[in-house]
């Protein structure tokens, strides 16, 4: 389940998105039996995640989710979807008290040089999708948008590919600034993601520091930096003061908490403790098929939570 998967099945999920965008909320035997629980943190299932239990209607999937007491939600293509569905979702969000967490703001190059280059038109590219995403945070009251700085440029020294990421860092900052806005920049696992620049906590906070703006932080992706550093709650706190956004997946598998090796118990216990009052995106599968494992699914987060 890596992200560019979440990604090439967005057109899918928008042709979705786009029909019965009118039904009624889940019927009560969409329902679990467990009823609404009080969590402590802010964890955001995403649309599919229990579309067994909802039905496909996105609305009601808002609502059930809402429902099992889930107050975050997030959407990689959500920037891709319809004027009309992103508001139809963000209305409804609204109306649940649901907080919306990130999409992804600009065209990832997985395995090309871009912002790493400094080649000043994939800069103007980069730029202008930042432009376009603030329109879009607005529509949806989203605070945050997911930012991958690319390949790295082999032909480059890194310090040289570093400083050009920075400067359009920089000047992405100014865009959002504004607006009250934050990207975070997502480190991504070599496993999974050979060759991408940003792979490291401690870079990804380098970076931050160096751009110095409350627009630019970190997208901390726990399955990633399981694979890519592990030490994960001392690199959290490490990186505290510039990290704005948490995602979930065990490792191995990027499947629920208990299905890998990490103890989600206490990594949330942690960041509990920090008082983070931020969302921690579900960016992960299901470990079993159908309704069974969308139950299994929140069973999990409700024990993980119990701490």
């Amino acid at each position: 389940m890596e992200r560019r998967d979440f990604i090439k099945k967005t057109a899918t999920a928008t042709s979705i998105l786009g029909a019965g965008l009118t039904g009624l909320h889940a019927t009560e035997t969409n329902k679990t039996n467990n009823g609404s629980h009080n969590f402590k943190l802010k964890y955001a299932p995403h649309l599919g995640m229990f579309q067994n239990l909802a039905g496909n209607n996105p609305v009601d999937q808002l609502n059930f989710c809402a429902d099992q007491g889930f107050t975050a939600f997030e959407d990689n293509g959500m920037k891709n979807r319809s004027k009309d569905t992103q508001e139809k979702m963000a209305n409804t969000m609204t109306k649940r008290n649901i907080t919306m967490g990130v999409f992804v703001a600009h065209q990832i190059y997985w395995k090309e040089p871009t912002l790493t280059s400094g080649n000043l038109d994939k800069r103007e590219e980069f730029l202008n999708d930042i432009k376009t995403s603030v329109e879009v945070a607005k529509r949806v009251n989203a605070k945050w948008m997911t930012v991958v700085p690319g390949h790295l440029d082999l032909r480059q020294n890194m310090s040289y590919q570093t400083q050009n990421v920075i400067e359009s860092l920089k000047q992405a900052s100014d865009i959002l600034e504004p607006h009250n806005l934050t990207m975070v920049l997502e480190p991504l696992n070599f496993r999974n993601h050979p060759g991408l620049f940003l792979s490291e906590s401690p870079q990804a906070y380098q970076i931050c520091k160096a751009v110095d703006s409350p627009a630019c932080k970190i997208l901390f992706d726990i399955y990633h930096q399981q694979i890519q550093e592990g030490n994960l709650i001392p690199n959290i706190e490490q990186c505290w003061d510039e990290i704005a956004y948490f995602q979930i997946g065990d490792n191995p598998g990027r499947k629920e908490p208990t299905t890998g090796e990490i103890n989600y118990k206490n990594v949330f216990k942690f960041i509990h403790s920090k008082k983070y009052n931020g969302v921690l995106g579900m960016e992960h599968g299901n470990s079993m098929k159908g309704k069974e494992g969308e139950l299994k699914v929140i069973a999990v987060y409700k024990d993980s939570d119990n701490f």
